[in-house]
């Protein structure tokens, strides 16, 4: 039988941990709420005793998991009648040595002082987005921030699930570049330098492809250096000129108007708008407020300028469907949803719903972009390869013909 290793609080708010011997964590749950305790974290562990080891602590930056777990967390401790001072004290005790548990720790003191919870996160604006902010304030107002809090973990899991599938599905295609680019410069910057010799004492004029293959050879061998500050430089400047507002305005309008790349980018930008809309008006932040805040989350700036025209709408008394459509910068299908949603009196069911079908059919605009890609990029490297490999035969068959 499994043991588990397992840590909560106990009635007057104090941080246990034990071991239990059980079936399953579900039995653990159960054996704790027997107890009176309030499960925290259970984990697995070996029956084997833990051998004494030496750990070197490094202390880590703040990450999205880390904010996931510790809004769930919270959301628990608050559920089980913990006061919030009281929950942040442990969370602060079991967060080890990292940026959030200090953050967390000063949000505990700003809330000791009187300051509100929202408030508190309000001054680590790293930590904790408008978003966050707003969604924190919005479930103390309305007396339910323990199920505010639940949901927003549920919201940050799901948002991290779809950056996870998205980078999972790129991984692929980056390894095979990164591969074929480094072969082909060895090939041509290490293997084919060496016939370079046996050329030369020929005295006879190489072939136009073998003398272009060498020169490239030759480059790459002693100008390497200066391949690689072209692209690090190239890379610095694109960055830059793309802080200058009509640049990353024109590059946005390019990306959306490319064939494959524009589909999703649009589809990722919708599904990011309407889940963070969906989950501010789901728990009470005001419809103007909530879209200047699902706006900041879009990255594309022509479509973020199509939301910021929607708000100028709705200051007017229009509704939210009617300015999407004629700024163009939705598709027809997610803007009918919202239209729908509006009209019965569901906007936020539908805006959520929107986000789980964008984000499927971004999954399944990748797969299929990344079937075309693959077999793509494997045809180009291996035409570059055999075009390397047949220059040089070309020039021994040469050398071939003097000899007989």
């Amino acid at each position: 039988m499994p043991v588990f290793v397992y840590k909560a609080a106990n009635a007057q708010g104090e941080v246990i941990q034990g071991t239990l011997e059980k079936g399953s964590r579900a039995e653990v749950v159960d054996e704790l709420h027997t107890l009176g305790h309030i499960p925290i974290r259970i984990d697995e562990s070996s029956a084997r005793a833990p051998r004494r080891k030496v750990v070197v602590r490094r202390r880590r930056g703040l990450s999205h998991e880390q904010l996931a777990a510790a809004t769930r967390e919270l959301a628990t401790l608050l559920e089980a009648g913990l006061p919030l001072d009281g929950a942040l004290g442990i969370l602060v005790e079991l967060g080890g040595d990292n940026v959030l548990t200090d953050i967390l720790a000063k949000v505990r003191e700003s809330i000791q002082q009187g300051s509100s919870l929202a408030d508190a996160m309000e001054a680590h604006p790293k930590a904790f987005g408008r978003f966050y902010v707003n969604l924190v304030r919005a479930g103390e107002a309305g007396g339910a921030l323990e199920s505010v809090l639940a949901r927003l973990s549920e919201h940050l899991e799901r948002t991290k699930e779809v950056r996870d599938s998205l980078t999972s599905a790129l991984i692929y295609p980056v390894i095979l570049l990164s591969v074929a680019g480094i072969s082909i410069m060895v090939l041509v910057g290490y293997v084919v330098p060496q016939f370079k010799e046996l050329f030369e004492g020929v005295g006879e004029t190489l072939p136009l492809p073998t003398r272009v293959t060498l020169a490239v050879g030759d480059f790459l061998r002693h100008y390497s250096w200066a391949l690689v500050l072209a692209l690090a430089g190239g890379t610095w400047l694109f960055r830059r000129r793309l802080h200058n507002p009509r640049v990353r305005q024109r590059w946005d309008a390019r990306l959306l108007g490319m064939p494959v790349v524009g589909d999703v980018v649009e589809k990722v930008e919708v599904a990011r708008f309407a889940r963070t809309l969906g989950a501010l008006l789901n728990n009470g932040v005001p419809l103007l407020k909530a879209l200047g805040i699902s706006r900041d989350t879009v990255e594309n700036v022509v479509i973020a300028q199509g939301i910021e025209q929607v708000a100028g709408s709705l200051k007017e008394g229009q509704s939210i469907a009617a300015p999407l459509a004629e700024a163009g910068c939705f598709p027809a299908f997610a803007v009918h949803m919202i239209r729908v949603g509006e009209e019965s009196g569901r906007l936020e069911e539908m805006l959520l719903r929107v986000a789980d079908i964008y984000d499927r059919e971004t999954q399944a605009a990748l797969k299929r972009a990344l079937t075309f890609l693959e077999p793509l990029l494997i045809l180009v490297l291996g035409a570059i390869i055999a075009g390397v490999i047949m220059s040089i035969l070309v020039a021994m068959l040469g050398l071939n013909k003097l000899v007989v």
